[in-house]
């Protein structure tokens, strides 16, 4: 190889692994901006679905066997979850209520987690115990569980 020849081989090497390094740096960053972006886009179907009490479409968005509060049997399926439905989101609290002005809380880059007040009282932000929770599963996000937060 002539020395111009290596030079230039040198030259382009060099100036590639910060151009490499930062394209690393990029797609390391990717996969928490996608699992932010599909929680909002979740978020943009589940919201009005409970809000507008869609309960095939909720039942779709939801893994099961669905988490409950302890002493609570889990939703084993589909069919049950639809059973349940009003024991799941109008139970202690007022999903449809609550979820048209709460915002929910990342908790980690694959969960987040809805808080909502006593449908009694459905202003009181300060006692809010049943916790809604969402994961990105293998299918995408999906709602895992309810709980309360004082059992």
């Amino acid at each position: 190889m002539r020395a111009s020849n290596l030079n230039s081989f040198i030259s382009i090497r060099v100036s590639s692994v910060p151009t490499w390094l930062a394209g690393a740096l990029i797609l390391l960053s990717i996969p928490n901006a996608f699992a932010d972006s599909d929680f909002s886009t979740f978020w943009q179907k589940f919201k009005p679905a409970v809000t507008g009490g869609d309960k095939a479409a909720v039942a779709e968005m939801t893994k099961f066997p669905l988490s409950m509060p302890y002493g609570v049997k889990a939703v084993k399926n589909k069919e049950n979850f639809l059973r349940r439905y009003d024991e799941i989101f109008k139970g202690e609290a007022n999903a449809a209520q609550c979820f048209a002005k709460v915002e929910p809380r990342k908790e980690s880059a694959k969960r987040y987690e809805i808080y909502c007040p006593f449908k009694d009282t459905p202003n009181d932000m300060e006692n809010a115990p049943s916790r809604f929770m969402f994961e990105l599963t293998k299918g995408g996000w999906r709602f895992v569980g309810l709980d309360n937060i004082n059992e």
